[in-house]
């Protein structure tokens, strides 16, 4: 059985860009291509872009440090796939953490489409370039650009809470931003909906609420989601 995640609250985030040789994507290059042959057979609008990987990984001072380096997705999804075989290398992410006025949480159903079929988290992506500023990681920028381009909200529908809470699951590590939204819930619903009905190929296929414990879907939902959930609707 999967140890529970832990959580723990940070004031700040500070990741620093470095150039790094990863023996991974390296030593399995032919092993990797042949997965994503696979993948894209199945999924063609899969997309190999460059994203950020991360290594040393610590809270310090109430601040979660530590370094990223770039590599391909097709690497990042094979290093996940084959079961995360370098232990020193990290899938570090942001995640908004959306919370109606009436203290429902709002999570969505990643699209047929994605190589996160079916699975329900809060708006998310792997931090790519866009997101380095002056050789540091912007992870508040990360997750507005994600939470937009998923929901199509907005700075002005949203109101950032101070810190972050920081989920530890074995390689991954989520860092949960909350955020309260100013809408009331049904008026976000409908936003959100006439977003993804509007895209041509949407990341999201619905939301789902979030409003006691009863509403966790275990068997679809990533442990670090559970563990967030169900601290925060305790």
């Amino acid at each position: 059985m999967s140890a529970t995640p832990r959580i723990e609250t940070v004031d700040a985030i500070d990741i620093h860009v470095e150039q790094y040789d990863w023996p991974f994507a390296r030593e399995r290059a032919r092993e990797v291509d042949a997965h994503w042959q696979e993948l894209r057979a199945l999924k063609p609008n899969l997309f190999n872009g460059r994203v950020f990987l991360f290594r040393n990984l610590e809270i310090k001072e109430a601040r979660l440090t530590g370094a990223c380096f770039e590599t391909e997705f097709k690497t990042f999804i094979a290093a996940r796939d084959f079961g995360h075989p370098d232990k020193e290398v990290f899938n570090c992410f942001a995640q908004g953490a959306l919370r109606a006025p009436d203290g429902a949480f709002l999570l969505g159903e990643m699209a047929a489409q994605t190589s996160n079929a079916g699975r329900i988290y809060f708006p998310a992506g792997t931090p790519d370039p866009s997101d380095a500023i002056d050789g540091h990681l912007d992870l508040d920028r990360s997750v507005m650009r994600e939470l937009t381009e998923e929901t199509g909200l907005g700075r002005d529908d949203i109101v950032p809470e101070p810190g972050w809470m920081v989920v530890f699951d074995h390689q991954m590590v989520a860092c949960l931003k909350p955020m309260r939204l100013r809408l009331d819930r049904a008026a976000a619903l409908t936003r959100i909906g006439d977003h993804i009905a509007g895209e041509k190929h949407p990341e999201l296929a619905r939301i789902h609420i979030a409003a006691s414990r009863r509403d966790i879907v275990a068997e679809r939902m990533p442990l670090f989601i559970q563990a967030y959930l169900n601290r925060e609707l305790a």
